[in-house]
């Protein structure tokens, strides 16, 4: 296939052009060659390429950042997606949307399912639904990829931040009351070069299995990196940031499995290969 993807230097993204760059004619587009907030551009360089699948990874995903820049975190995560999904459109191929946890409000008590009902309480959850919304108003092919916690060999991340943080600190804290799946990106690019094979369109949860709190997953980090340092717990309201976060972000990967496909190995297993690379 002729595969463009868009924010390819990203953290999935250069993930994605690893596992696909062997099988399938790749266009791996950074945001400066084609800005996906410029509709014409965007329609046009779609329409040029004549790609048969998009895998979007191009995002604003500074959380807190969001918060302050409003607009631009609507205009890439929004207007973006849905100038991708007119261009989509216009040659007639899907579109591989990567979204967010984020969309949920976080008050479950049992892990989210892709027909539950949104309900974002940040500016880029709330950014990140419309780019859904859009997409699906649009296009009738799409797979839209809700997952959670990413972290990657390419780009700043929460293990990575433990690890270097617990080289000059003895101490720290972490957030308790926030729980979720933590998803090797490597592992969500493989299940991507899987779906995209199908034409089992819809909305997507696909995170790895199991899941914890960031202070339960800092030490289970500490532990496999073999790194002494205390960690104490906090809750959210005692770590302030400007976004308020989900405090239970748990994706089932319910349409997944119920299509036949294996489900992705537990974060406990991801996560050790993860810090053999890095380290």
């Amino acid at each position: 296939m002729k595969i463009l993807i868009t924010g390819s230097n990203g953290m999935l993204g250069s993930d994605l052009v690893k596992v696909l760059e062997n099988d399938h004619e790749l266009i791996a587009t950074t945001s400066k060659v084609l800005d996906i907030t410029d509709e014409d551009k965007t329609v046009d360089f779609i329409k040029e390429n004549n790609p048969d699948i998009v895998i979007n990874c191009a995002a604003y995903t500074n959380v807190d950042g969001c918060e302050e820049n409003i607009d631009l975190a609507f205009k890439v995560n929004g207007e973006g997606s849905k100038n991708l999904a007119i261009g989509c459109s216009e040659v007639g191929c899907p579109l591989v949307h990567i979204s967010t946890d984020y969309v949920f409000n976080g008050e479950n008590t049992r892990p989210w399912v892709e027909d539950d009902e949104v309900g974002p309480i940040s500016v880029y959850g709330k950014s990140k639904l419309e780019g859904e919304i859009a997409i699906q108003e649009i296009l009738d092919k799409f797979f839209i990829i809700r997952t959670a916690w990413l972290y990657g060999v390419n780009g700043n991340n929460f293990p990575k931040t433990m690890l270097d943080l617990a080289k000059h600190h003895p101490e720290l804290t972490v957030v308790t009351d926030e729980v979720g799946c933590p998803t090797y990106t490597l592992d969500l690019a493989k299940a991507i070069a899987e779906l995209i094979q199908t034409d089992y369109y819809g909305i997507y949860h696909i995170t790895n299995s199991d899941s914890c709190s960031w202070f339960d997953f800092a030490n289970y980090i500490f532990e496999v990196a073999d790194v002494t340092v205390e960690v104490t717990p906090v809750s959210a309201s005692e770590f302030a940031r400007p976004a308020p976060r989900p405090s239970y972000s748990v994706l089932e990967n319910k349409k997944w499995v119920e299509n036949g496909f294996e489900p992705l190995r537990s974060y406990k297993e991801a996560i050790k290969d993860y810090i053999n690379i890095i380290r």
